[in-house]
């Protein structure tokens, strides 16, 4: 009798486990994950194009920048900015709905997998029990009624190794959970990441529409014509230069003795770039360049290519020390929209130009923080990014009276002429190529 209803319940034991290892989520979920797989590549399709079309707009907007300096010109770049932005918020959305896939999918993966494991342990706790619960009382009965006692071993061992196989199983399942548990995470993390950056390509787009604005405004003041707009240009430039030499008589007045060894090592590379892509298109110091577009002779910090609404980003960890426009004082002669970090490392560093500020004065950031979008504001001959790099102790914002304006006062960073260092000393190595010639 005792032998009948151990294989019994032996056989039931074996069913239960043959039923948990050979059970598989993606069975039960098959039609499902099939559906959501064939969504993501198709989603996966349609970005890959989207990147296609974004690069396009890209290799258009660098050759028009290339172009002289004109009233068409600078809608026509507008106009490819602003398209190359819509298209790089669509990407980012389907990004978003990727991603959301992903999780869903995952869920469903997770909540059958917690299934599976209570069923495995309520069935152990039973089927255990009902093995258990009567036989350790009359285990020398059973013992001393079998006529082989190796027979009663062997059952006995049996049970405890089929309970052996359940608990692995079910620490398996555990760790499969766990795993998918932690990939879920991971993929909120990117879900977090991308809506804000969908949030950020929406600021682009603002900042390209004001932008945009500003120019259909000219348009209308020249009547579209291009020879009012050079006046409007050589104005402009006339009252860059009376503010730049302002401002260079102001500053060399500034007392500061530069002190080497509060700075970084030249070459050391403690700044790293303030765009993802890199393009130099004037250098530090005199240059060609400066001798032709600035009053001094001289280029105060360096200038990278960047269409309206570029990333712009901390290059190392430190303060933002403020925040300003020099458009609302005296518009098209000096920085325009402008962020002014003090690093960690002894260094501070203005961008200028800018057509949208994130930062605000406070703020701490790392390298590879966004800070702002790059714009055209300010007196530019074309969207850019302005960065000056000086000795953190002798710059500050201050105020400096307006010859280009009468009566204006501007707010904005001032460093003693000994402060400016050339950018190029603390950041990255960089090829030939990515310096405009």
């Amino acid at each position: 009798m005792y032998n009948k209803v151990m294989f019994k319940k032996l056989i039931a034991l074996t069913i239960l486990i043959s039923i948990i290892f050979n059970f598989n989520p993606s069975i039960v979920l098959s039609e499902t994950a099939t559906e959501i797989k064939n969504q993501i590549s198709d989603i996966n399709e349609q970005i890959e194009e989207l990147d296609k079309e974004i690069a396009e707009y890209k290799n258009k907007i660098a050759k028009t920048s290339e172009e002289a300096n004109s009233l068409s010109k600078i809608i026509q770049e507008l106009t490819l900015t602003k398209s190359k932005l819509l298209k790089e918020r669509t990407q980012i959305e389907k990004k978003i709905s990727v991603t959301g896939l992903f999780i869903n999918e995952l869920s469903g993966e997770i909540e059958t997998k917690e299934d599976v494991i209570k069923n495995s342990k309520e069935s152990i706790s039973r089927t255990i029990y009902d093995l258990y619960q009567n036989d350790e009382k009359k285990f020398i009965e059973i013992l001393l009624s079998q006529n082989n006692v190796n027979d009663v071993s062997r059952e006995y061992n049996n049970k405890i190794a089929l309970s052996d196989k359940l608990k692995e199983q079910i620490y398996e399942l555990t760790g499969q959970k766990e795993e998918l548990t932690k990939t879920k995470a991971e993929k909120l993390d990117e879900q977090d990441k991308l809506t804000s950056l969908k949030q950020a390509l929406l600021e682009k787009e603002k900042a390209v529409s004001v932008t945009q604005s500003e120019k259909n405004k000219i348009l209308t003041e020249t009547k579209n014509k291009e020879s009012e707009y050079q006046k409007i240009l050589t104005e402009n430039q006339k009252r860059r230069d009376e503010f730049e030499k302002a401002l260079s008589d102001y500053e060399s007045k500034l007392q500061f003795i530069l002190n080497p060894s509060l700075l970084p090592e030249e070459g050391s590379a403690v700044l790293s770039w303030p765009l993802d892509y890199v393009y130099i298109t004037q250098l530090f110091g005199v240059t060609s360049s400066s001798k032709r577009l600035y009053k001094s002779g001289s280029h105060s910090g360096v200038d990278f290519r960047a269409s309206i609404g570029t990333e712009v980003k901390a290059m190392a960890s430190g303060v933002v020390v403020g925040t300003g426009d020099t458009d609302v004082y005296c518009k098209g002669a000096s920085f325009g929209k402008w962020v002014l970090i003090k690093y960690d490392n002894g260094l501070s560093s203005t961008y200028g130009h800018l057509s949208y500020i994130y930062a605000k004065k406070g703020d701490k950031v790392k390298a590879g923080t966004v800070v702002a979008l790059s714009g055209n504001t300010g007196h530019t001959t074309g969207p850019h990014l302005h960065v000056t790099v000086y000795a953190s102790d002798g710059v500050k914002i201050d105020n400096v009276p307006s010859i280009s304006c009468s009566g204006k006062v501007f707010v904005m960073p001032i460093a003693a002429s000994t402060s400016y260092l050339d950018p190029m000393l603390y950041l990255p190595a960089i090829s030939k190529d990515k310096i405009k010639q």
